[in-house]
């Protein structure tokens, strides 16, 4: 199943690969869920989801908890006259004042399918800030809603550091981490979907913690990009090398591939 979100850097292009090397166990945790390509596409009996984005978590709960009602609402927002630039900046200036959850969490599905690329982006301020994608008929996904919802069911929703989230995991637990990437360049650093960013010290504590809970019998799976800073960063890990496809950019032809990683400390895969 696809998320309904769309997401930069999400994982369900290679959800198979993921899922041959996660373990078994009682409860995923995932402190980067991102779109929830993974979560949607294993059968663990419990789930702890969590991102640092508080407006994309506030967005799974509205879904988890009111389900067929705020997708009818969702859908009043997909229509042909909300389909301009004009609407689309209007609409992403109410999202950046709203205070109302519901609303908010509608808009927040609406941007994410009109806004430029699909692109989760917010300035210095805390502003959601992505232009207008100039799609001709964006789609509403609405079976994808659905399942999500249903699913959602099983899954506790927090939007906590990584490390708070991390450190919560019990014997039986499986961890996934989907972290914002090592860049492959100066230029190529995308860390700003959250406010604050996601620097090296961040991606160091992250192998540490993964480390220390695989050490303890915890399986933690990282992906990120395969550069020297992660073989180091990774040395307690097995490593699994794979290309993928890139697809930030809006020109297709421009999409080349880069080495990643999947990286499991403690455990064996299946």
């Amino acid at each position: 199943m696809r998320p309904f979100l769309k997401w930069a850097g999400g994982k369900y292009r290679i959800v198979e690969h993921i899922k041959r090397r996660l373990p078994p166990g009682r409860r995923l945790i995932e402190p980067f869920v991102g779109s929830g390509a993974v979560f949607l596409n294993t059968d663990y009996p419990e789930y702890v989801l969590s991102d640092i984005n508080q407006d994309l978590i506030q967005v799974y709960e509205t879904l988890k908890q009111h389900g067929d009602s705020f997708i009818t609402y969702c859908e009043t927002l997909f229509v042909p006259e909300n389909n301009t630039s004009e609407r689309y900046y209007a609409l992403r200036a109410e999202f950046n004042e709203t205070t109302d959850p519901w609303r908010k969490s509608a808009l927040f599905v609406y941007l994410n399918r009109h806004g430029y690329n699909g692109l989760c982006r917010y300035n210095t301020s805390g502003q959601f800030n992505v232009p207008f994608g100039r799609y001709k008929r964006p789609y509403f996904p609405k079976e994808e809603m659905r399942y999500f919802a249903q699913k959602a069911q099983h899954a506790i929703f927090v939007c906590q550091d990584f490390r708070v989230v991390m450190r919560q995991a019990q014997s039986g637990d499986v961890i996934y981490c989907d972290p914002p990437y090592v860049p492959l360049s100066d230029t190529a650093n995308f860390t700003d979907y959250a406010a604050g960013g996601f620097g090296p010290d961040d991606q160091r504590d992250l192998a540490r913690l993964a480390t220390t809970l695989g050490e303890r019998g915890i399986p933690v799976l990282i992906s990120n990009h395969a550069t020297d800073f992660t073989e180091n960063a990774y040395a307690a890990a097995d490593v699994e090398h794979l290309e993928v496809r890139r697809f930030i950019s809006c020109d297709g032809e421009n999409r080349g591939t880069a080495t990643e990683v999947l990286a499991l400390f403690g455990g064996t895969h299946q």
